[in-house]
């Protein structure tokens, strides 16, 4: 156990010479340890730090936070950006609105809230209310709101909490027209919804074992399928399926409406591929239909004896395809074929397929009839990201989202029937004029010659040189596409003269399955090739150099940062991993963890072992470099990617570090990976981590 220091002298840099100072970083326990997997020996003296909730951990993280402070409280550049932030904060915002029956439904936040609130309007003409408020939950705002499901009358609803940001969720229900909040509480649920059966008697749900030991950081595995009955008890619930025998397989249910089927998607880690398994009668069992980990099957919609879905089999960019279901048997048609531009989303509503296709990154939206035949290509306001349309089989009117890098959110209204919109609510920012600012894609070549889509961001009247602040941003895995969309810290990067990138690298969805691919498993050194071509692709144009540049990723894109700062340390003047994934060789050791050896590797195969100690921050980090500038982020309470991660890398990096430029670490309390967190803990966060590395820039 180390003493905790009431005054921050200790943290002050301790001379070396008149020309340079040396840091003097908290000191850090080694416990010597070494293991040998597939003949390699691997060191890691600070597993100690895995134990993230014990004591000595805890003290360890007070005593990195007390010395990140001296560096990043007090910047040049943090009141500036608070500043700027809060008055960009307070605007009203809501969501797109959806309907269920006559109500109506949206989230909004008059930016004062630490949590958005949960909106219902009874009919068209009735004022709105408040349904749910998480502002209630708890004093600081660190509970929060999280998944919400509406029973098909509209007369209940069921609701869950998250507290302190973590994974586990407690799902309760709410009489719609009483606020009343019923007794049930349900608990130990996890990534999982609530799907109410058609006669709303209740809901089905995902949940798993009450942890044995640490619940931040045990192993989530055997996960059960459940239905709850309304006004019973959790332990009367009553399972529907589960596979002990296959404790890493995933499920999700659906219940087909005006019909007795359930489907039962079963997946594998965070592979898109799935099984799909039907239950065609109240008595029957599930029947697999697809039994193999061939491709994604995704339901969309049904009607009478029809099933549609979206599936990438035999077509990388996504189809649409139906599954007629007669006496017992099951015949597959395809309906709408695979396009140029991948698939993002598909909803089915007037009867009418609407999809939202990707064309380099931007929205494109066609709409078909049930037969596949194309109907229209709707014309946008604008280009950016198209959200909505939501509704069912007989809606005639839905809504829509739109936004880019320099518009915020406009929500539209659509008549479906004659395909026309006019606009139902527009975000209106203090102080933000969009016409100041502008984006443009490019694309550059990545070393092995591929072209990757890049969207530059800054103010118009902004002279952009070598000196000029340059943050680059990247995710690049697990099939997600990071798209154009208006963000009130990006802007306020841009708003201190710097130009904000955002870079789509492989490893996403932006151009289907194939783009995914190109950046997962034994391809994944693709994906930091990508982002350092990024950089060098901006700095051969004079945005920005290698001492004006910056490097932000959040969770995977943590790893992306690590990973590429590591293997060119003399490309960034500051690294910014967030959340991060570290440690290659053990990040399937907790809670979810091993869901992610889909997308990454399992230590267990030599090949994929080999690929990921190539590339592990952890383990490749050297004695005898100069490495950026580099602030770490987590928080206390991230189930997802625990802390662990972060510690153990960033004392070890602070060990090995040869120049003075320092490694810190900024440990967030009572918050998890990201959702739910509060106002004013985001505002804080975006103002000492981008105000410090314009302080570092600009020193």
């Amino acid at each position: 156990m180390y003493k905790k220091y009431s005054s921050l002298l200790f943290f002050i840099l301790v001379s070396c010479s008149s020309q340079e100072s040396e840091i003097s970083y908290p000191e850090t326990k080694k416990i010597e340890f070494s293991e040998t997997i597939h003949g390699y020996e691997i060191i890691d003296s600070y597993r100690w730090l895995e134990d993230f909730t014990s004591e000595e951990s805890v003290d360890w993280a007070d005593r990195q936070n007390n010395f990140t402070k001296v560096f990043i409280q007090n910047n040049n550049y943090k009141k500036g950006l608070e500043s700027y932030l809060n008055d960009i904060w307070e605007s009203e915002s809501i969501s797109i609105p959806y309907k269920v029956k006559e109500k109506t439904f949206y989230y909004f936040n008059d930016g004062t809230f630490q949590q958005s609130k949960l909106m219902i309007k009874d009919c068209e003409d009735c004022k709105e209310r408040v349904l749910i408020d998480p502002n209630t939950f708890s004093e600081d705002g660190t509970v929060s709101l999280g998944g919400t499901s509406i029973n098909n009358n509209a007369t209940h609803i069921a609701f869950s909490i998250s507290d302190g940001g973590s994974d586990w969720r407690s799902w309760k229900v709410m009489n719609i027209e009483t606020g009343e909040v019923l007794e049930d509480n349900l608990k130990w649920a996890k990534f999982s919804g609530a799907i109410w059966e058609n006669d709303d008697s209740g809901f089905y749900y995902r949940r798993y074992e009450e942890p044995d030991g640490e619940l931040l950081k045990e192993l989530n595995e055997s996960p059960k399928i459940m239905f709850h009955k309304i006004g019973t008890n959790q332990s009367d619930d009553q399972l529907i399926y589960e596979n002990p025998d296959n404790p890493r397989w995933g499920f999700g249910i659906t219940v087909v409406k005006d019909s007795d089927m359930k489907i039962l998607s079963i997946s594998e880690g965070t592979d898109e591929r799935n099984r799909i398994y039907l239950k065609v009668s109240k008595d029957s069992d599930f029947i697999p239909i697809i039994d193999e980990l061939i491709a994604s099957y995704s339901f969309i919609d049904s009607k009478d004896n029809i099933l549609w879905f979206y599936t990438t089999e035999s077509a990388p960019n996504g189809k649409i395809v139906n599954l007629e279901v007669k006496n017992n048997s099951f015949i597959w048609n395809e309906v709408i074929p695979e396009s140029k531009n991948a698939i993002r989303s598909v909803n089915i509503v007037n009867n009418s397929f609407v999809i939202n296709y990707l064309e380099d990154t931007f929205s494109k939206i066609s709409v078909f009839d049930l037969d596949g035949q194309l109907i229209s290509k709707l014309s946008l306001p604008k280009e950016g990201t198209i959200s909505g349309f939501s509704g069912g089989l007989e809606d005639t009117s839905s809504y829509f989202s739109i936004t880019n890098y320099v518009t915020p959110r406009e929500i539209y209204e659509i008549n479906l029937t004659d395909l026309s919109y006019e606009l139902f609510w527009q975000e209106d920012l203090e102080g933000y004029n969009s016409e100041e600012y502008i984006s443009k894609l490019e694309f550059y070549e990545s070393k092995d010659g591929t072209q990757i889509p890049i969207h530059i961001s800054h103010k118009k009247d902004l002279v952009i040189d070598e000196n000029t602040p340059l943050l680059i941003y990247g995710y690049g895995g697990f099939n997600i596409s990071i798209l154009p969309s208006f963000s009130k810290s990006q802007t306020a990067w841009k708003n201190q003269n710097g130009v904000f990138a955002v870079a789509n690298l492989r490893g996403g969805a932006e151009y289907g399955d194939a783009w995914h691919e190109a950046g997962m498993l034994l391809n994944k050194q693709n994906v930091f090739d990508d982002f350092a071509y990024a950089a060098k692709f901006l700095h051969a144009k004079k945005i920005g150099s290698p001492k004006s540049t910056a490097i932000d990723g959040r969770s995977n894109g943590g790893l992306l940062v690590a990973a590429t700062m590591l293997q060119n340390p003399d490309l960034y003047k500051v690294a910014i991993p967030q959340v991060g994934v570290l440690d290659m060789l053990r990040f399937n050791k907790f809670t979810i963890g091993w869901a992610w050896e889909s997308d990454y590797g399992s230590s267990d195969k030599k090949d994929e072992f080999e690929n990921l100690l190539s590339y592990s921050p952890l383990h490749n980090i050297k004695s005898d470099v100069c490495y950026p500038t580099t602030l770490i982020t987590t928080a206390s309470r991230d189930d997802r990617v625990v802390p662990s991660h972060s510690f153990k890398f960033a004392a070890k990096l602070q060990e090995n570090q040869s120049c003075n430029n320092p490694i810190l670490i900024r440990v967030e309390d009572r918050a998890g990976h990201g959702a739910g967190t509060p106002k004013d803990k985001r505002i804080n966060q975006i103002s000492e981590i981008y105000g410090y590395a314009l302080n570092v820039i600009n020193s």
